[in-house]
């Protein structure tokens, strides 16, 4: 099969590129200013660096170790591979450089500070590499950068002659993990905030507790993470090891603690913060299950007081996320004292009936004088969202546009997840539209000025520690794109190019989004590797259904479902569907010009070459049927994905027919066509939750007139 940097051949031949496209080479997030060069620098097995930095103190240790460690653990490794224990020359204190490789920083960056500057310039030449910047901050991102600039040819890494001036468009830029639903080992944290160091996200928003688990440890509440946690946390220690962890790649870690409701784990461990009489257990069912604590009872914020105080000591950023999601009120409404609490205090509605808005406000103040008294910022997500609120409350829009721009023009700081949930399958393409700050948006520029940046989200309903990798990334890093390079970077083919190649770089950091599935469709084959082949070319031309869908597929999921299915191993977008269907745009629109100039079929060199991929592509997954369905036959969990091969067959002679109609220039019958259109409609039936991801390309192929 014919791999990505032919296929991108074939494009431009078909004249599909356009000419416009920035020089980007392999950088993404794309820097703010570029200069390429003609020469090199080549990489020399005695390769030195230097860092030089202001005069010694213990903020400068700490930013001198941050800079060192991600220079050899993390840059070094890519520039003199299979090599260890190249370190600096000592560190300078004055400007003499003779590494080649120079570094230096005006200060050390306040990583807590909201804001701080990451900009950075960087310069290669055939003599070495400098990289300067105002903070240490920088200087990190600057390393990035320089990480993937390193081109291997045979057994000689170099680096292309370039100057580089580079800052961030917005100041937070996040990434949510959420191990409350599946736990995520510290090593599974560590190699993901390896991936946002690489593509430049700088927040790890921690999401420790939900309804099916606490995931933190409490010296003052144990059983929030011995009942609440079922015995699956995180001890303070392995908190401040990740702490320590992401700081040394430049990332704050915000905590959330979802509250009053995802709250039932918290009602196991402690029954007394209910809404009513229930005695709840750590909920084993995903969904929103509108339980909710208790806002009316002193013994409610106690708790909380207390924990918060423990929590605000075990994290030092100064931001700190309370949720506030999703919850309906029913709960509270259906308790008679509740109810009554409600008219006293006046939260009633025009109609005079009980506003649970109204009380979830009250809370949300009440946690958030906590949080003031402790020194820290309340972060929650929009549903807070109220008149009452104070405006130094942070507000975070997962529902849409207009929760952000609501909070932006009632004074609050907002950061925006709606268009960024990376669990729901969708396409990097997608991801990469939304902007938390569209020309459009109707904010004045000094409400334009409250858009913090935003935050991918990945919730783990559908993704266990083995496979959280291969739906993170790479479609993450479109994202970090969008919160870092100017407004003005919006080439999704060029994205997609550069996603590529980002993709294999973070292999190389560690993460396992393409080792892992490989992994699983291992195990699916018996460990047959005659298997693996036929079953991995079909899992390739499958995704996972997208958004909530597959909770409503038939199979009930639990927290204690295994995540090993053929739906595990497919990948969230399919990389081969999505070139299938670039190229069948590129020959129908060569095509188009070719009759334009009164040609008949695709008889030039550029048509000829597409038909020859998408011929290549289509044989290859129709003969995979009879290879694959006896390797699906055999496990009992592979059989639902029967029907999905047949339909992958069908397809594809499909599209096989229609391109030898079209190289000979001739139109189908309608019969036909609708005979076909027909097949299309059932191939898009899903099966064991994922569905055939070509459909709509071949579609486009035999609607072509």
């Amino acid at each position: 099969m014919m791999r990505s940097f032919l296929f991108l051949v074939l494009l431009a031949l078909a004249g599909t590129l356009s000419a416009q496209t920035p020089d980007t080479r392999t950088l993404l997030p794309v820097p703010t200013q570029t200069t390429w060069g003609q020469s090199r620098f080549t990489v020399k097995p005695d390769l030195s660096w230097q860092v030089f930095t202001p005069t010694q103190t213990a903020a400068s240790q700490a930013a001198d170790s941050a800079v060192a460690q991600a220079v050899e653990r993390l840059v070094l490794p890519a520039l003199l591979p299979g090599r260890t224990g190249v370190g600096p020359s000592r560190k300078q204190t004055s400007p003499m450089p003779t590494a080649s490789i120079v570094l230096q920083y005006g200060r050390p960056g306040n990583l807590l500070m909201l804001g701080e500057d990451e900009s950075y310039t960087l310069r290669v030449t055939p003599m070495g590499v400098a990289l300067n910047a105002p903070t240490h901050l920088g200087i990190l991102r600057g390393l990035a950068t320089l990480r993937q600039l390193a081109t291997t040819e045979k057994k000689t890494v170099w680096l292309p002659e370039v100057d580089v001036a580079d800052a961030p468009r917005f100041p937070w830029r996040g990434l949510l993990l959420d191990p409350a639903r599946h736990f995520m080992p510290v090593s599974v944290i560590k190699r993901n905030l390896d991936g946002m160091w690489a593509t430049k996200f700088n927040v790890m928003h921690w999401h420790l507790a939900d309804d099916q688990g606490f995931r933190v440890e409490s010296k003052l509440f144990p059983r929030l993470h011995t009942v609440g946690g079922e015995g699956q946390f995180y001890t303070q220690q392995q908190v401040r090891e990740v702490i320590r962890y992401a700081a040394q790649r430049g990332i704050r870690v915000i905590p959330e603690l979802d509250m009053p409701g995802h709250a039932t784990a918290w009602l196991a461990a402690y029954p007394r913060l209910a809404s009513n009489d229930s005695v709840y257990g750590v909920a084993r069912k995903w969904g929103v299950l509108n339980i909710a604590m208790d806002p009316t009872k002193e013994t409610t914020y106690s708790l909380i007081d207390s924990l918060l105080s423990e929590m605000t000591r075990l994290f030092p950023d100064p931001y700190f996320h309370i949720g506030g999601d999703e919850n309906d009120g029913r709960q509270w409404k259906r308790n008679p004292r509740i109810v009554a609490f409600m008219k006293q205090k006046g939260f009633v509605d025009a109609k005079g009936q009980p506003d649970k808005h109204a009380l979830q406000t009250y809370f949300s103040r009440r946690v958030l004088q906590m949080l003031t008294r402790y020194q820290k910022k309340m972060v929650g997500w929009d549903e807070i969202l109220g008149p009452d609120l104070p405006k130094d409350a942070v507000i975070q829009s997962w529902r849409g546009k207009k929760g952000l721009y609501d909070a932006a023009k009632a004074g609050h700081a907002t950061l925006l997840s709606n268009g960024y949930y990376i669990d729901l399958n969708l396409t990097a393409a997608s991801h990469y539209a939304s902007d938390p700050l569209p020309q459009d948006a109707p904010l004045t520029p000094e409400q334009q000025k409250l858009i913090l940046g935003g935050e991918a989200t990945m919730w783990s309903e559908f993704a266990d520690s083995l496979i959280v990798d291969s739906r993170i990334w790479p479609r993450a890093a479109a994202v970090a794109e969008r919160l870092w390079s100017a407004s003005t970077v919006r080439d999704v083919p060029d994205m997609y190019r550069r996603l590529a190649l980002v993709s294999k770089q973070l292999e190389t950091l560690g993460l396992r989004h393409r080792s892992a599935p490989e992994q699983l469709l291992t195990q699916l084959a018996g460990g047959r590797q005659t298997a693996v082949a036929p079953l991995r070319t079909l899992a390739n031309m499958l995704e996972p259904v997208e958004e909530y869908k597959r909770h409503f597929q038939g199979f009930k999921y639990t927290t204690q479902t295994p995540l090993n299915r053929l739906v595990d191993a497919a990948p969230a977008e399919s990389e081969e569907a999505r070139e299938f269907s670039v190229a069948v745009d590129g020959l129908l629109a060569y095509r188009r010009t070719a009759q334009g100039q009164g040609a008949a079929g695709l008889q030039g060199q550029p048509g000829k070459a597409l038909v020859a991929y998408l011929t290549n592509e289509l044989e290859y997954w129709q003969a995979n049927d009879a290879l694959v369905q006896p390797i699906l036959k055999q496990n009992p969990s592979l059989q639902e994905y029967a029907p999905l091969s047949t339909q992958l067959k069908a397809v594809a002679t499909l599209g096989l027919e229609r391109l030898r109609l079209l190289e000979k220039g001739q139109a189908p019958t309608p019969a036909w066509q609708a005979n076909a259109l027909k097949q299309l409609d059932a191939a898009k039936a899903p099966a064991g939750q994922t569905e055939l991801a070509v459909v709509q390309a071949i579609r486009r192929l035999v609607e072509a007139k």
